[in-house]
Formats: C-alpha cells, structure tokens, sequence
C-alpha cells in the first residue's frame, strides 16, 4: 500500500495579497478595538477613530466629508482603509490607485479619476424573474452532426425534469440553453434554475437523495440534504451588483455598436452624455425600488503626488450625488503642492484639508511588529521557529515593518533548500545576507558612491 503523507493545505498563493488577512476593524460591540482582531495589530486610536467614520457611513452622514491618514511609511494606512471596506460588507467595492498612477500620455488625469469614482460606486439591482427552479429528476440530450465537421456531434435540443417536494415539470429546451446544460455539465441530483425569459442557467447545487443520481465522496458542488418546495415554475428576486463603472461602460458599447457602422473610433474616454444617461437611469430604478446605492471606497494612496487639477476634482466628488468613501493616505508633513511653490500641510490645499477628518497613524512598537509578521506567516503558509520569529521582530523593529515581511517567502524558500521543515535563525540570516533593505543599500551607494554612474 502506498505512503499516505499529511499535506498541509494552505490559502491558495494566488489568493494571497499583503492585506488578504484583513477582515475588518476588529473592533467590539461597544466600537473599542481589541489589540488583535480581524488581522489588525495596535492603531487603537485610528481604529477607534475608523469605526466611528463606519458608523457615521452607515447613518449617511460622511456627505461631503472624507479621510485622510497620516503617517511614516508602514504604519498600516492602506491596512485601515481595507479594513473599512470590509467593515462595511462584502458587496462594498474597493478601488486602490497611487497619486501618481493618474499622470497618463493616453488619457487624462480627471478621466482616470472619474473611472475609479465610478468604479468605487455599486448598484445593487434586484429584479423579479420568472424561472424554472428544481432538482434535475432526468436529462436526455439529443445530438446532431456538425454542419461543417460530420465527425464531430453537437447538442442540439434536450429535456428535462425538474422536480421540487411539491410539484415536477418537463421542459424541452432548445440548442442555447442545451449548450449551457452540457458546459455546466447538469445530471440528474443537480439544483438549477433557468430564467424563463433569457435561458441562461444557474447551477446552485446537489440534492442528496435522488433515484439513480450518482454521488461521489468528494463534490465540487454544495450538498443539500433537501429538495427545494413549492412550484417549478416561480417568480424569483434576483440581485446583482454592478458598478457605475460597469453601466457606463455598457452603455457606451452600445452606443458604439450604433456608430460603429458609420466608421467612428471608439475614444478613449467615456463620453459625459453616457454618464449622465446612466445616471438617469439608475434615479429611475432607485424611485422604482429596483436598486439601491452600494457607496465604496476609493483609497488614494502617496496623496501628495495629486496636483491642483486633481485636488479640484476630488473636492467636486465630495459634493456630488453618487459619491464614494474617498480615503486618502500620505507620509508627509508640511510640502509644496505638486506644480506649485505653495506650502501646505501634506501637501494638500487647505480647502480641501478642511473637508477631510483626519485620523493620524502611528509607528508599530516591537511587539506588535511581532504579532504582524506572525500573522502573516501564517497567512502565507510559512512556519517559523520561535527564534526565527523573535529575529525578524528585531529585524521590522530596527529596520522597517516591510523590509521584514517581505522577507517571509524567500525566507522559507532558503529553509526548504536547508532541509528544514520550519523556517530557522540561519535561514533568516541568510537572507537578511542575500536582500538588502533601504538603509543598507543606501550606505552601499556611499560606500561606493565613485563607481555609480551620475
């Protein structure tokens, strides 16, 4: 018999990002943030501070108001914005973009901003359908030869029953939606619906139970242990979240579709007229009661990189009807506003400045240091040894919070190389040897500052 090993599973590495272990503010019921919760360490004050801007969201009195965090560089700015997103649910959209992403050759910079505003905006739809809703009781699909390739078959029509605890119906359906059963790979135990009126097919699960429906120790799908009640045929609330963006764009693909056909370019930024339509549009659903504004978060983070143009825009977004969460971060103190001699706190001007609330971050202490990087080992898969751990404690202590994260990977990669199953001091060591962080590189450029070209 074959060696049976333990294989530790750990988040997808394409899942993880440097705040993927944030899951909120971590804060009580009382909106006192705990020392470790949610993936956050320390910041009481601007955790504090970030609950009472939730709570002042959830009331809707942020209008005209937004956020600015203050702080040296790696004391968890971007951290709070995330976790403010998250407090406020999962169908919050999230928009990150630097200060200095909006200078671009191809579009212009209010366009960039306009996108991310728009994208930072959801609209949450609910529409009343009628579908056909059950458990699969049987499915024949009928083939027929390909028009162009006589040795290749193609489904061409199907039937079939759909059963609930109270009723069973037969369908015949035709060659779209009989794709969509074959692509979605539909037997008989699965529960799916179909919307009457477009085709399109939703598989949602397996039922257990069902005559000669076969199931397997291991289901890609999720098992229910019972079959959905009432008619087959039904009126369901759907709801789907769009962006402004996502209309916008929709729109302006129809719009092309038209001009299209007479030789216009599609340009490269929306036209205002669309915007303006989709805005109208989505007034009209909301005094309908068929949506709803899902307000975001759009963080801007190195804020001190925005000019005059951009700070202008921004102060407009504040004032206008769809208007996200707009969060900005900076590191800096008292600079000159970007394409001017003007000095200003942050290098903001000061009629936007007064606008925001501003929550200052502070440097982590060692401890906490410690507790972070803890976390995130954990969240990358990286076991580390109790030295190992207290070293890079020292390490984001002497020399900053990133440089010893960043160090996590390479770290269990040299262990592994070493024989190790957990990451050791030496392993650490190692790589402190190997990566250089900013202050070490920066003493090598003096040390051989002749070499360098200038």
């Amino acid at each position: 018999m074959a060696e049976i090993k333990e294989i530790k599973v750990s988040r997808s590495e394409y899942g993880i990002s440097i705040h993927s272990h944030i899951r909120g503010l971590g804060l009580d019921e009382k909106g006192n943030p705990k020392p470790v919760a949610d993936g956050l360490v320390g910041q009481l004050e601007a955790r504090k501070a970030a609950g009472i801007v939730v709570e002042m969201i959830r009331q809707g009195k942020m209008a005209g108001k937004g956020i600015l965090f203050v702080g040296p560089p790696g004391t968890g700015k971007t951290a709070l914005a995330v976790a403010i997103a998250r407090e406020l649910g999962e169908d919050t959209p999230f928009v990150a973009l630097s200060g200095g992403e909006i200078y671009s050759t191809e579009v212009k910079k209010t366009e960039i901003l306009m996108r991310a505003v728009r994208k930072a905006m959801g609209v949450k739809i609910k529409e009343v359908r009628k579908v056909y809703e059950g458990v699969v009781r049987s499915i024949k699909i009928a083939y027929a030869r390909h028009p162009f390739n006589p040795y290749v078959r193609v489904p061409r029509e199907a039937r079939i029953t759909l059963a609930t605890k109270h009723d069973e119906l037969t369908l015949n359906v035709g060659e779209e939606v009989t794709a969509q059963l074959v692509q979605l790979r539909v037997r008989r135990g699965d529960h799916i619906w179909i919307d009457a009126e477009t085709g399109v097919v939703h598989k949602v699960g397996r039922v257990r139970g069902v005559e000669k429906a076969k199931y397997y120790d291991v289901e890609p799908w999720r098992l229910e242990e019972e079959m959905p009640s009432g008619p087959v045929k039904r009126e369901k609330e759907i709801v789907r979240v769009f962006t402004l963006n996502d209309l916008d764009v929709y729109a302006a693909s129809q719009r092309l579709s038209l001009t299209g056909l007479f030789g216009i370019e599609l340009e490269k930024e929306i036209d205002e007229e669309v915007r303006k339509s989709v805005n109208n549009q989505v007034r009209k659903w909301i005094e309908e009661g068929k949506a709803e504004i899902v307000p975001g978060v759009l963080f801007i983070d190195d804020a001190h990189l925005l000019d005059l143009e951009a700070f202008a825009f921004l102060t407009r977004v504040l004032e206008s009807e769809f208007s996200p969460i707009l969060i900005l971060a900076t590191n800096r103190g008292i600079t000159k506003i970007r394409g001017t001699d003007i000095d200003s706190p942050h290098g903001i001007p000061l009629d936007l400045l007064d606008r925001l609330l501003l929550i200052p971050v502070r440097p982590y202490t060692r401890d906490e240091i410690r507790k972070i990087i803890e976390i995130r080992a954990d969240e990358e898969g990286v076991e580390l040894s109790d030295e190992a751990l207290e070293r890079l404690a020292d390490i984001g202590a002497e020399r900053s919070l990133r440089y010893a994260v960043q160090l996590l990977r390479p770290a269990a990669i040299v262990a592994g190389r070493n024989g190790h199953s957990k990451v050791l001091v030496e392993d650490v060591n190692e790589v402190v040897r190997l990566f250089a962080d900013t202050k070490t590189s920066v003493s090598l450029i003096k040390e051989y500052e002749d070499l360098f070209m200038k």
